[in-house]
């Protein structure tokens, strides 16, 4: 793939994000009048998180996409609910539970801000403004966040479960699953990209190791066997990487799918070495940080603009875990 096809890429991007953002009416300078100090706020809190335990980068990243890939809902901070008389909330759907963390963080950054703000940023924005943050405190590249979400007043496990790719989906059920929220294979391998970042636990690996060795680098799968056993309940919430260097924000991960090295059987989809698919896109950013993080930028964006509540839509909770 040259690299002018980069440029062609991301100028049609750009358009369709500008185009999604404005039907959004979303705004990177939604609270400059209201809360000038809100970005600065949060981005003091997530450095200090970070600072403290390098791996909340991932999580903070992560419980912004699980919030977003939602079929009822999108970027609402609904995935911050706990559940209360009148719904599940979606923090023990499938797909988040025993995953998604950082919980405690994202009540210490809204403390802050509604200390300097009263009830003025959204949990929703909150999550969009800590995931980009979490990116450039481990040297990735910096975006202008889209702002101006209001919070859910409701939230659905059963959607969560329906709506989240799984880490066992094949190559065609991740680009439809990306397809019924509106993004593309690109937006995929983008997103994708943020795996980066992070571990995952050996019961999101187990089977790959043990059933799909043919496909995954053998020098990996015997290492990775001595953290991760066969016998299911053995050593499920052990660790690994997702990639070879989890606490910076590279192009690693493409370069370890080329090697079929991708911890995942879902990341490993995205490469496949005989020109179909998504191959590549994989090559190219391996190959190309600067277009990598231009790109990635762009796939955040139109994730984050994902049916957002508005306007009077939602709310502005006080506390992100529960409604008004």
């Amino acid at each position: 793939m040259a690299r002018i096809s980069s440029y062609t890429f991301s100028s049609l991007l750009v358009f369709f994000t500008l185009v999604a953002i404005s039907s959004a009416q979303l705004s990177s300078t939604f609270y400059s009048s209201s809360c000038p100090n809100a970005l600065s706020t949060i981005k003091s809190a997530v450095n200090a998180a970070i600072n403290k335990e390098k791996r909340m980068a991932a999580s903070l990243l992560r419980l912004h996409f699980h919030d977003c890939f939602h079929c009822l809902q999108g970027c609402d901070g609904s995935v911050l609910l706990d559940d209360n008389s009148t719904f599940t909330g979606e923090k023990t759907a499938g797909p988040n539970l025993n995953s998604i963390r950082g919980f405690d963080v994202i009540d210490n950054i809204k403390t802050q801000v509604e200390s300097v703000c009263n009830q003025t940023v959204s949990c929703a924005d909150i999550l969009a403004v800590a995931a980009r943050d979490s990116v450039v405190a481990l040297g990735g590249p910096s975006y202008q966040v889209q702002l101006g979400r209001r919070d859910a007043r409701t939230a659905s496990q059963a959607a969560a479960n329906n709506s989240i790719p799984a880490p066992t989906f094949n190559f065609s059920r991740l680009v439809s699953n990306f397809a019924s929220q509106g993004l593309t294979m690109q937006d995929l391998v983008l997103l994708s990209g943020a795996h980066t970042l992070g571990f995952a636990r050996c019961t999101t690996f187990r089977d790959r190791l043990y059933n799909e060795s043919c496909t995954l680098d053998t020098s990996l799968a015997s290492s990775l066997k001595s953290i991760c056993p066969l016998q299911s309940g053995n050593g499920d919430n052990n660790l690994s990487p997702l990639d070879g260097t989890p606490a910076k924000f590279d192009t690693v991960y493409y370069d370890r799918l080329l090697q079929r090295k991708g911890l995942l059987h879902s990341d490993q989809q995205l490469y496949k070495g005989d020109g179909s698919g998504s191959d590549g896109f994989v090559k190219f950013y391996s190959k190309h940080t600067g277009a990598f993080w231009e790109d990635f930028g762009g796939a955040m964006l139109r994730m984050g603009a994902l049916r957002p509540l508005t306007g009077s839509n939602g709310e502005i909770r006080m506390d992100c875990r529960k409604v008004n």
